[in-house]
């Protein structure tokens, strides 16, 4: 049996990851919805996770936190659900790639902060957030280049890097970021993933307000 302790859906881009993995690759799981305090803590997470942060996936009552963890464990799980490219060296770029968008692009996550409710144009962009996107069309078209499947996504077939890179498309659209074609194709590709859609429609359905997640909010 398989729990998802997530947060809001309107903030929390880490839950997002890992509940539109579940949800587009098709696997069955029960959803524990935490509420995120004014200072963005997770209210009873101490239930289910020492660490103190969402998502936690539940094995059989085992936590399993952090995202990338998260995504390994259903990987191993589930293997015929194709999470990772099959080819070892396209499999060792997405998993590159997804570990650089969990620990980088300090200044997108700090500037841009998830908020699907909102529409902010041009709030937070700067030098710094520039280059986080410069670097991100870069490695799309990395992963792209080494694509050997049809498809709009990065490999063809939806796989864990596009569940990572989802959340990076809330905010494109949250803050109208401009984007050269190709990356503009991608980000299109993963509005239209069902998974995503059903996150966006649910977090437009919260009421929540969340201080520290309305750095542009007036007060």
């Amino acid at each position: 049996m398989l729990q998802l302790v997530i947060g809001n859906k309107n903030y929390s881009s880490w839950s997002m990851r890992s509940w539109v993995l579940l949800r587009q690759a098709g696997i069955e799981f029960e959803e524990i919805q935490l509420k995120l305090s004014y200072d963005v803590k997770v209210i009873g997470i101490e239930r289910y996770s020492a660490a103190g942060k969402v998502p936690v996936l539940l094995v059989d009552g085992r936590a399993v936190w952090d995202t990338l963890a998260i995504a390994e464990t259903l990987a191993e799980l589930f293997p015929h659900k194709r999470l990772w490219s099959a080819a070892p060296g396209t499999r060792q770029v997405a998993r590159s790639a997804c570990a650089e968008m969990h620990s980088g692009f300090h200044a997108l996550r700090s500037h841009l902060p998830m908020n699907i409710r909102a529409a902010l144009p041009g709030r937070g962009m700067n030098p710094e957030v520039q280059r986080d996107f410069d670097r991100l069309v870069c490695l799309w078209r990395t992963c792209r280049a080494i694509n050997e499947e049809p498809g709009e996504l990065l490999f063809g077939h939806f796989t864990i890097a596009d569940a990572f890179f989802a959340p990076i498309a809330a905010r494109v659209a949250t803050y109208a970021v401009a984007l050269p074609e190709d990356a503009a194709q991608y980000i299109a590709a993963l509005h239209k993933l069902k998974a995503v859609l059903d996150w966006h429609d649910l977090a437009r359905l919260e009421t929540e307000f969340v201080a520290g997640d309305e750095p542009y909010a007036r007060t």
